[in-house]
């Protein structure tokens, strides 16, 4: 385990009076944890610090050749006031896959969650009250050398920011219209997809862009080969069930971010008793099954929304609504079930949450 030093903040910002208002990502609290690295010395210099501006050098390989990875996840407060996170360790974990692609040194994942809880007790009284709300966390490694050759960096800097955010849903869960890309892709097999890299990201905006243009929520990215198998949703992964009983997502195949709400999902569904399946999944055959009716329910999965319901996917000029256009039971459920689980109101079987 690093030592870790704490530097306080002599003045701290007002926190939000209405949290109904939060929004997500604008607010940030007064305090990050941060962390250095050097090829020779390793991890070191561990500390949490006031909220400030990064200094760095104009010619910073982070801002040139993108050695850049991250993670979201949340704290979230009990009702009876305590603190408590969801599969942190799983995030740590993904996040040392990413950075290892990247050619970036593996974090060390006891001393940083340490990290993470410590700065949590100091920012306790960050994370908002209302139901729905949360404090939105965001790991981050990024290179720091100042040399133009291309390599991997020998220093780069973690660190993590929180930010309290408000409810995904104000007004339960709300069914959204999809695009399907077969223009743009996000990612090929063999390169970067399946990590959590900032690249990945700047990838997938343009298109985002026109779909937002045509009046849809998200894009759904097919493979970047054969423009044919269904990949991800925008920044989430894809979930379809089959009359009432069974559910699909795709398989991962080197070019989809395994996440964790994913994970958690088909763990929580196989728990439930419904038949549970990661497949290769053709997008034409997919909205046969959907115009059909044996496709029931569509949903996205990550941690801001944790569950999306789909209303429609538009391809090629035609719009095939899911089910009738509302959510569907299972996606109700197994919503209910994760932020139950979450916001410590329902148990946990599973023995994903670490009390702060």
């Amino acid at each position: 385990m690093l030592p870790i030093s704490k530097n306080l903040a002599a003045t701290l910002k007002e926190k939000p009076k209405d949290e109904s208002k939060l929004g997500f990502g604008a607010i940030f609290t007064d305090h990050m944890f941060m962390c250095d690295y050097e090829t020779e010395k390793g991890w070191h210099n561990a500390r949490i610090a006031p909220y400030a501006p990064l200094q760095l050098d104009p010619a910073c390989a982070v801002l040139h050749y993108s050695q850049s990875v991250f993670e979201g996840l949340k704290c979230y407060r009990r009702e009876d006031g305590g603190l408590q996170l969801f599969r942190v360790k799983d995030n740590f974990k993904r996040m040392n896959h990413s950075a290892l692609r990247l050619g970036m040194p593996e974090l060390d994942i006891e001393s940083f969650t340490q990290g993470l809880i410590e700065l949590l007790r100091v920012e306790q009284d960050w994370v908002p009250h209302q139901p729905g709300t949360s404090l939105y966390i965001r790991p981050t490694l990024i290179a720091t050398d100042s040399k133009l050759s291309v390599h991997a960096s020998h220093s780069y800097l973690f660190y993590i920011i929180l930010s309290p955010v408000g409810a995904y849903y104000k007004g339960g869960l709300a069914p959204n219209d999809i695009y399907i890309e077969d223009e743009y892709v996000r990612a090929v097999r063999g390169g970067i997809g399946e990590t959590k890299a900032g690249a990945n990201y700047a990838a997938s905006l343009l298109a985002g862009i026109v779909a937002g243009d045509k009046g849809y929520a998200q894009v759904l990215w097919l493979d970047g080969v054969e423009r044919r198998y269904i990949e991800e949703v925008g920044a989430m992964n894809i979930l379809f069930v089959y009359e009432g009983k069974k559910v699909v997502t795709p398989k991962l195949s080197g070019s989809i971010l395994p996440g964790i709400t994913r994970d958690s999902v088909l763990k929580l569904a196989k728990h439930f008793g419904y038949e549970v399946a990661e497949e290769r999944m053709d997008v034409n055959q997919v909205l046969d099954d959907i115009k059909s009716g044996k496709i029931t329910e569509s949903f996205g999965s990550g941690t801001a929304a944790v569950i999306s319901p789909v209303k429609s996917f538009a391809f090629k000029g035609k719009d095939y609504q899911v089910g009738d256009g509302g959510i569907g039971p299972i996606s109700q459920k197994l919503y209910d079930t994760l932020t139950g689980i979450q916001y410590g109101r329902l148990e946990d079987p599973m023995g994903w949450i670490v009390k702060v």
